[in-house]
């Protein structure tokens, strides 16, 4: 494995541990470290040697989403075609770690946000610090609550209409309820102790055993995760050429509440 540039990894045993590092930002995404995520996501195909992976966040956070002025201030900027670049290249992050054969465990505390919870929510297992605050906020930026997936995949771990909530609201889930909804395996204080023993524990049992399950896992739903992806990342690159998305980045900008207006 390459040592990525805009993100943290390195190997403990069997385990691959990635740690979004930009903790005085709450470690938000930037376009480089989506296509980076995704580029290493895609290359664990190929490392048999990595047997599972911890995903987390320094600094008492998880991850807070698409940075606001490196992503969605530029997005405000952009044509149809470039936004929907974008859109599927973030779903085609969440596809590389579907497609990855290894089980991948998430270790989320603090803000875990926007993208951010769209991370967690992809892991096959999370593991969530009592000041986890898991929150699908795309509807405070003027957004649907489609995004990388999140229509198809997060009912199917949460329940419809506990996830239809969260969508429509955007409101952050506690770790209490995230642990009773099921977003959560488990709830561990601190976190990272309890992922790491997860996946230490699944990087020495059967490699092939583990990837096939993983591959039923996600075959058996019954609607093609793939193609919702596809319908999402249209949906939201449609949404980003709307007046409220520009709002609700210039009241973001001005330190105000956003004022939506529909159009």
């Amino acid at each position: 494995m390459m040592q990525p540039k805009h993100f943290l990894w390195r190997l403990e045993g069997k385990v691959g541990v990635i740690t979004l590092n930009r903790p005085e930002r709450k470690n938000p995404l930037t376009f480089e470290s989506y296509a980076e995520l995704r580029d290493c996501f895609t290359a664990l195909r190929s490392e048999p040697s990595v047997r599972a992976v911890v995903l987390r966040g320094e600094g008492g956070n998880f991850c807070s989403g698409g940075d606001v002025h490196e992503i969605i201030g530029p997005l405000t900027r952009m044509s149809m075609p470039q936004l929907l670049q974008f859109t599927r290249m973030t779903g085609d992050v969440v596809k590389a770690m579907r497609h990855c054969p290894q089980p991948l465990v998430a270790a989320v505390d603090g803000v875990c946000a926007g993208a951010g919870a769209i991370l967690a929510m992809a892991c096959d297992l999370r593991y969530g610090a009592p000041s986890a605050k898991t929150a699908f906020l795309f509807v405070r930026v003027g957004l649907a609550g489609c995004d990388m997936g999140a229509c198809a995949m997060l009912p199917r771990i949460i329940g419809q209409g506990r996830a239809a909530e969260l969508l429509y609201t955007g409101r952050s889930m506690s770790a209490e309820e995230g642990f009773t909804w099921g977003f959560f395996n488990r709830i561990a204080d601190p976190v990272l102790p309890a992922a790491m023993e997860t996946a230490q524990a699944l990087a020495t049992g059967p490699a092939a055993a583990h990837a096939m399950t993983k591959k039923m896992l996600h075959q058996e739903w019954n609607a093609g995760i793939d193609e919702a992806i596809e319908m999402e990342a249209q949906a939201q690159a449609i949404l980003m050429q709307n007046k409220d998305f520009r709002r609700a980045y210039d009241a973001f900008v001005a330190k105000q509440k956003p004022q939506f207006e529909g159009d």
